[in-house]
């Protein structure tokens, strides 16, 4: 370098970010090949053996008059002897590498660092960019990512429709790596090297082991692709990703002419599978992310009318609703949807496994021969719960619940229950009180609990709870009115331990946890 090598009549240079792609020189864009060729300065990282592989990626638009800085890291994964350990040795090398960009800009240079893939993401130039943006101007030239580049290499589609793509860094923990990979639909892990074996054990724990391709060193020549169950560990480099694809193509994938899967996808493939959710009790944002993402995928919703209408309708959505006093059926429906290669919801409201469309789908299986069939409960919010934060913490302590239809069982049975749980003192969460038709038992509940809890026992109404028109009372046995009752309240019948505070938000009732 010679002694001076600033720009004759420029002021300060300005520092480009450019993303040179995933390793395959003809994958860098025609913005990233001008801002190479037109700069004064070209940088880039390198680990401590001074191989860059961004270099090796844009040598063809390097020129002999170019100044080169190579930013050799001090260390990757290796152990340290800096006092400060490995976050202050590569901070230390950030600050000396950042001083020496900033010399060049100062002396009117252009600076183009290149990054591998895209400068802003999981890029080494960010951190020079965080240390020089105040104080020069900056240029970003985006690239292909890696993501998309083992796309390509596994050839197969990422997303459809509204699915959620999630990328995930391997050095995560793995019980956060498997969490997301069972909340997502399709993924793409980065950073594998040393993290592939907690990599793989959380594909295996989510259930996408059978889903997940192997990709190393995408686009270039050395690149790589096979299923991941098949991977040794041993031979895993830094360059390499998990591709969990699309889940609608992993379902239609080997049902095309010339589709030729691995043994694992294709048995997930092919297996029927039924999902059972609920809405929750009232407005959508009680309904869980997990259950919403069922329903994303969902080629058919199977449900008694009042819950199908709260799912949104979307293209490819075939709706089947049906009267609320035929679950079996229904099930049945759900059931023989799945094994002709549908992908199935069926919908309940509160919580599918409480007084819901679960259990029905489970008897049906059974009774029906689906034993085949994959069955998949989300649990959602139930109404016991809703109206219990409603008005405090009711069921803080010991409770039950019970419904009071005696469509299935008769009311001598209900009665004895009853009875049974009101001597026991405990609280209790009644579900289906009344009717237009049934009237009788929610008539026969007060008398109970008048005559076995007394005429101060705390009675708790909640009616469309998170709806428009809720209604939500706080009343003794001896206040409550059996006639306001419907099919849409739920109540909760206190222990003789549950309380009623006046808080500035109204009448609040909890049960103490000690008794």
């Amino acid at each position: 370098m010679s002694a001076d090598t600033s720009t004759p009549g420029k002021g300060t240079g300005t520092l480009y970010g450019v993303g040179i792609g995933p390793g395959d020189p003809e994958l860098l864009t025609l913005k990233a090949a001008r801002i190479i060729e037109s700069a004064d300065v070209v940088a880039y990282h390198a680990a401590r053996h001074g191989r860059s592989i961004a270099r090796r990626t844009a040598e063809a638009h390097l020129r002999p008059g170019h100044i080169e800085e190579l930013l050799r890291y001090p260390l990757t994964v290796e152990s340290t002897t800096h006092p400060g350990a490995y976050d202050a040795a590569i901070e230390e090398f950030y600050v000396e590498a950042s001083a020496r960009l900033a010399a060049h800009l100062e002396a009117g240079r252009d600076v183009a660092l290149l990054a591998a893939g895209d400068p802003l993401f999981y890029s080494s130039f960010m951190y020079m960019y965080k240390r020089l943006e105040q104080r020069f101007p900056c240029e970003i030239v985006p690239g292909i990512t890696a993501v998309s580049a083992v796309s390509a290499a596994a050839g197969r589609p990422l997303t459809e429709h509204e699915e959620v793509l999630t990328v995930l860094p391997g050095t995560l923990d793995e019980g956060e790596l498997s969490r997301r990979l069972a909340d997502t639909d399709a993924a793409v892990v980065m950073k594998l090297g040393r993290t592939f074996g907690k990599v793989r054990s959380a594909l295996e724990s989510s259930g996408r082991l059978g889903e997940a391709t192997y990709v190393e060193r995408a686009s270039t020549p050395e690149q790589r692709v096979a299923p991941l169950a098949e991977v040794d560990p041993g031979s895993v480099p830094y360059f390499s990703a998990v591709v969990v694809p699309s889940p609608t193509d992993s379902r239609l994938r080997g049902a095309q002419a010339g589709g030729a899967p691995s043994p694992v996808s294709a048995d997930v493939a092919r297996r029927p599978r039924v999902a059972v959710l609920g809405t929750g009790p009232g407005p959508d944002r009680w309904m869980t992310p997990e259950a919403a993402d069922a329903l994303a995928r969902a080629t058919d919703l199977v449900g008694y009318e009042t819950y199908t209408k709260r799912v949104p309708a979307r293209p490819g959505l075939v709706v089947h609703s049906s009267d609320n006093r035929v679950e079996v059926e229904r099930a049945t429906f759900a059931l023989d949807l799945a094994r002709r290669g549908r992908e199935v919801v069926v919908v309940s409201g509160g919580d599918p496994g409480i007084f819901a469309m679960a259990t029905a789908v489970f008897e049906a299986a059974e009774v029906g021969g689906y034993t085949d069939v994959e069955i998949e409960v989300f649990p959602g919010v139930t109404a016991a719960n809703a109206v219990a934060a409603k008005t405090g913490a009711p069921l803080g302590h010991d409770f039950a619940m019970v419904s009071l239809s005696d469509r299935l069982k008769g009311w001598d049975v209900i009665e004895a229950r009853l009875r049974a749980l009101l001597e026991a003192d405990l609280a209790i969460a009644i579900y289906n009180p009344a009717s237009r038709s049934r009237r009788e038992q929610v008539r026969r509940l007060a008398e109970l609990v008048a005559e076995i809890g007394g005429p101060d026992r705390v009675v708790i109404q909640g009616r469309d709870v998170g709806r428009e028109g809720e209604d939500v009372r706080v009343v003794r046995a001896a206040d409550f009115d059996p006639e306001t009752v419907d099919m849409r309240t739920l109540l909760i019948v206190g222990s003789s331990r549950t309380r009623v505070l006046d808080t500035p938000n109204g009448l609040r009732a909890y049960t103490p946890r000690s008794y």
